[in-house]
C-alpha cells in the first residue's frame, strides 16, 4: 500500500471520529452514516482539496452532503 493511500485512510478515519464527536455518537454509528448518505464517497473524492482544510469546515460539508443524501443530521 503507497504511503499516500495510508495518508488518506488515516485522514478518512479521523474525520469520522471527528463526525461522531461532533454530533455526539458512537463512532461506528458515525461510520454507518457516512456511509450511507455519501459522506465517505465525498471525502474519498475530494480527499486532495479537504485534507488541507480545517478540519471544521469539512465536517460542515459532510454534514451538508449527507443532508442533500437523506440524513438527518
Amino acid at each position: 500500500m503507497s504511503e499516500k493511500t495510508i495518508w488518506k485512510i488515516q485522514y478518512i478515519n479521523l474525520c469520522i471520529s471527528a463526525f461522531a464527536r461532533k454530533y455526539k455518537m458512537q463512532p461506528h454509528v458515525s461510520f454507518r452514516y457516512l456511509n450511507q448518505y455519501a459522506g465517505l464517497d465525498f471525502l474519498d473524492r475530494n480527499y486532495e482539496a479537504e485534507h488541507i482544510l480545517p478540519l471544521e469546515d469539512t465536517l460542515n460539508s459532510l454534514q451538508l452532503i449527507c443532508h442533500r443524501n437523506g440524513g438527518t443530521i
